[in-house]
């Protein structure tokens, strides 16, 4: 394959469905090798037959990015196979519902161990290699609940928002080793996360909100073009929303 990610390796956590699945098949097509990871195996294995079938190269590296162990031993694994790691999306997210007032602490553990600390995890592991290169890119898969906090969804908000401020510290921390850092916001997309909704009613309404609004080969190509900018130019925080959605932030 001939494209403008020719040698470079990505990995992307989260992609057994959704936006990550999307982004490996995108960044495939681009003519990156990746390494793929989630916790469902037979998925990751799909995924990279189609990116085989394809012309690309793909391994599967199974695991849960939520445990410290498993995603250093993800990002090590992936430098092991391809001798390099050049992008980094971490996409891995949970979407249940629920406030304050009732909330369940180990489902916020849980959530905030899935949406902010995963990314922890995987990035510290990248930085080291990635230093060492001089170059790579740090995307971490956020969302306008990031920025625009809802009390139905306390804690994927919460973990959102965190995952924005670490973000940011991020980039100034690693920006002189040439490594890029960016934060992607979609809006409503839709993707298997909104199974995580308990409330039929309530899940129901944001899958149709969410069928309405964008794909996640849309934010997928937002994220190859980020990581095909020259390599002087970071875009550190990119919100994508449906041309429809007239929302004020």
């Amino acid at each position: 394959m001939v494209g403008a990610l020719d040698e470079r390796v990505a990995l992307i956590t989260g992609a057994s469905s959704g936006i990550g699945e999307a982004t490996a098949l995108a960044l495939a097509a681009a003519g990156a090798k990746v390494a793929v990871s989630a916790r469902r195996i037979d998925r990751l294995q799909d995924l990279v037959r189609r990116i085989g079938t394809n012309g690309g190269t793909a391994i599967a590296i199974p695991g849960d990015v939520s445990d410290d162990v498993a995603a250093t031993r993800i990002v090590e694994d992936t430098v092991k196979h391809f001798s390099r790691l050049d992008i980094l999306i971490n996409s891995a997210g949970v979407m249940p519902e629920g406030g304050v007032e009732n909330a369940d602490p180990a489902e916020w553990r849980r959530v905030i161990d899935t949406n902010l600390l995963a990314s922890l995890y995987t990035s510290r592991a990248a930085i080291g290699p990635m230093r060492a290169q001089g170059s790579g890119d740090i995307i971490n898969i956020s969302s306008t609940a990031g920025r625009r906090a809802a009390g139905l969804f306390g804690a994927y908000c919460a973990s959102k928002f965190g995952l924005t401020a670490m973000t940011e510290g991020l980039r100034q921390e690693v920006a002189g080793y040439g490594i890029r850092v960016c934060i992607i916001e979609p809006g409503a997309t839709s993707t298997a996360l909104y199974e995580g909704i308990k409330n039929p009613d309530l899940r129901r309404a944001i899958e149709k909100r969410a069928q309405d609004g964008m794909s996640p080969k849309d934010v997928a190509a937002a994220i190859v073009f980020v990581v095909t900018l020259p390599p002087r130019t970071n875009v550190s925080e990119l919100l994508i929303r449906p041309t429809s959605d007239a929302a004020p932030m």
